[in-house]
């Protein structure tokens, strides 16, 4: 019998410790929604291409229906309502005008920006409550995940569907 591998088990005990501190943070700040989120006509399968296209930039179709587990049909009918709200434009390939290319217009791309201005609030507002060490071993944290995450390069559009 092999005796257990120690980082193993400290793995094992601490990252759900850190997702359930995490869970708490997120609780205990309260993120807000904008209001014009909330009074939008927007739908869940919009924001998913919206935020697909947020993440990867410009996409054919096929692929977003690709990730997003849908029927190229239902991702045309998606991105037809997103192109009437003027929040993603279409366009043929230079190469292949069978091929249709999906990029978010100057609006949408300041739509997801107002979603990620205020997540970034809401970090910033957290840090500005921590000493400068405590602001130091943040930091630290934060490099050694930006260095895991690019290191495992995870595919983080998988996380969309």
């Amino acid at each position: 019998m092999s005796a257990p591998n120690n980082s193993q088990d400290q793995d094992n005990k601490l990252v759900p410790q850190i997702l359930r501190l995490s869970e708490e943070i997120f609780r205990a700040i309260k993120l807000s929604i904008p209001p014009e989120w909330l009074m939008t006509e927007m739908t869940v399968a919009q924001l998913r291409v919206l935020l697909l296209l947020h993440t990867e930039g410009e996409t054919r179709m096929s692929t977003i229906a690709g990730t997003l587990g849908i029927a190229v049909s239902t991702a045309t009918g998606i991105i037809d309502n997103l192109v009437k709200k003027e929040l993603v434009t279409r366009s043929a390939d230079s190469e292949d005008r069978r091929v249709v290319i999906c990029t978010l217009s100057r609006q949408g791309q300041e739509t997801m920006n107002s979603i990620w201005a205020q997540g970034r609030f809401h970090m910033e507002r957290l840090l500005r409550g921590l000493t400068v060490e405590q602001l130091e071993k943040a930091k630290e944290v934060a490099e050694f995940l930006l260095l895991n995450t690019q290191s495992q390069r995870v595919v983080t559009h998988t996380a969309i569907k």
